[in-house]
């Protein structure tokens, strides 16, 4: 990216002011990309964590599939879902402060004796199919957010301040050679004005 400028004090100061801006920007940004970066693996491990317990939870239910089949799932679903939002490094991110399950009522008599571990079994696995859902968007969330930081780290440390120091150090140098010139010509025009005054007396 090419910084337009004028070589002049004014369009120094400017640039000047721009750079110390980003210089100053830059950790808290390499900070920021950082934290990001140990969220999203958090979230990550979570969600695999979150993966292996449904399928540990899902492959100890193998024997019993054949009772299912008696279960009736009307018995129980998901009423509501409390959710909260929390900032991570800047960030907002959902969390699931809790599941509300509405259960229908059944005859304890006429139904199987296992129906209440099957309910609590039932909630169990949806909270963990919706906590891995919580998590899995929070880890896409945070990722996206580190993905921009990243890009604005690299932004400000490969192309604005290397292009605001190479456009000052233009500057000075024309500003330098500027002050130079004007000095000889100074030494020029003193110069003259002695032989010219030498001549005349």
């Amino acid at each position: 990216m090419a910084i337009k400028f004028q070589y002049n004090k004014t369009a120094l100061h400017n640039l000047n002011k721009q750079l110390k801006i980003r210089l100053k920007a830059l950790p808290t940004l390499k900070n920021k990309e950082a934290a990001l970066r140990l969220e999203v693996k958090k979230a990550k491990d979570r969600t695999v964590n979150l993966d292996e317990k449904l399928r540990k939870e899902m492959s100890g239910q193998e024997d019993s599939a054949g009772l299912w089949n008696e279960f009736l799932p009307e018995l129980i679903q998901i009423d509501n879902i409390r959710v909260s939002s929390k900032k991570i490094a800047g960030v907002s991110v959902p969390v699931m402060e809790e599941i509300i399950f509405k259960e229908k009522d059944y005859s304890l008599f006429s139904s199987p004796n296992w129906f209440p571990p099957g309910i609590s079994y039932a909630k169990e696995l949806a909270n963990i199919v919706i906590e891995r859902e919580f998590y899995a968007r929070k880890m896409a969330l945070l990722d996206r957010a580190r993905k921009k930081t990243t890009q604005k780290v690299n932004l400000y440390e490969k192309v604005q301040i290397p292009g605001y120091e190479d456009a000052i150090r233009k500057i000075k140098r024309f500003l330098e050679d500027e002050e130079n010139l004007s000095k000889s010509a100074q030494k020029i025009v003193k110069k003259r004005q002695q032989k010219q005054k030498a001549a005349t007396a």
